[in-house]
């Protein structure tokens, strides 16, 4: 009520309703130039919001090479008229699908090469630490507590393409941001997310390709579910179910540490789990032919133990946050 006319920031500050999507950032954490694009129709056509009006985006002067983000710098531009009767239409890339493979997948079986072509593994300082998926082609999501207090991007290199430790044919990649979640405690592991920035984006073919995050929540139990599997010195996966929170929350389970922002995966009666080395790794869920980020490998008690399965930060519980971070971070020079 305290915001009427205006627009409140996260903070509960209030700006004016002509501050919203004019290409500065009024809002402490940029609120304000949030969802300032959108795709509209079918027939997928660009538009910027401005002055409070949706605007198309006129194909005049539009250079591809710039990538999506071009149009934060229209949000001043008040040109009305497009000489050449042309307006920009987008096409998303798929994410989520991948070269065919046997849909059995038995706990700690070894990966095939392309089989989770989203799959990255993190170094610092030449070693192998933990995992992370790609989910556009400049960031990887990961796991909070893999970076906590390595921030310095100059650290860390990203592998895609990787099944082998120590490296094969692997291709490294430099970071140029890191960001971890800001309500992440270590004591807690909840908000046990991050995304790393790449210097350069990825170029897209079977290997390396983006994974889909979870949208909405997947149904209990949902499909082929897959996670990273034992410590070993080659990438390996195992398949198993998710885990209702009221059976994760249970006495003999986890009781009292599983917050809303977490999901479980495993078997209660043990011998199957990821572990240490796996951290910030996908937990993925297939449907229909795509594969859906569900998780990024969080904590868990010992390493395949009864009642102790594994816990995983929930995609759906980050997703608004995953989206800020990256539109904010992104200046308009610079493709997602």
């Amino acid at each position: 009520l305290r915001c009427i006319g205006k627009f409140q920031c996260g903070t509960a500050h209030c700006i004016s309703s002509s501050a919203r999507c004019d290409g500065h950032m009024d809002c402490e954490h940029g609120e304000d130039e949030l969802s300032c694009v959108r795709v509209s129709g079918k027939s997928s056509v660009l538009q910027v919001r401005t002055e409070g009006v949706w605007r198309t985006v006129c194909s005049d002067d539009w250079d591809p090479d710039l990538g999506s983000s071009y149009i934060d710098s229209l949000m001043n531009h008040n040109k009305t008229e497009c000489s050449s009767g042309k307006v920009i239409t987008l096409k998303c890339l798929e994410c989520g699908s991948r070269p065919q493979f046997s849909t059995r997948i038995v706990g700690g079986n070894l990966s095939q090469e392309g089989q989770f072509p989203w799959q990255v593994s993190l170094h610092i300082q030449h070693k192998h630490l933990c995992g992370g998926s790609i989910v556009t082609a400049r960031w990887i999501l990961t796991a909070a507590h893999c970076v906590y207090g390595f921030s310095f991007p100059q650290l860390w290199m990203v592998l895609v393409g990787l099944t082998e430790q120590p490296v094969n044919e692997a291709e490294y990649l430099p970071v140029e941001k890191i960001i971890y979640h800001s309500r992440y405690r270590p004591r807690r592991l909840d908000y046990d997310i991050a995304l790393l920035k790449l210097v350069e984006p990825l170029t897209f073919n079977e290997v390396p390709y983006p994974t889909c995050p979870a949208q909405v929540e997947p149904l209990m139990p949902c499909g082929v579910c897959c996670a990273p599997g034992e410590a070993s010195m080659s990438l390996h996966s195992a398949q198993v179910p998710l885990i209702s929170a009221k059976v994760c929350s249970q006495p003999e389970v986890y009781q009292g540490y599983i917050s809303p922002g977490m999901i479980c995966a495993g078997y209660l009666e043990g011998g199957t789990d990821s572990c240490q080395g796996d951290s910030g790794g996908p937990l993925g869920c297939e449907g229909n032919s795509v594969w859906k980020l569900v998780g990024a490998t969080s904590w868990g008690q010992g390493c395949a133990e009864r009642n102790k399965p594994g816990v995983y930060t929930r995609i759906t519980h980050a997703l608004t946050w995953i989206h800020r971070q990256m539109e904010v971070s992104t200046t308009w020079w610079q493709e997602l």
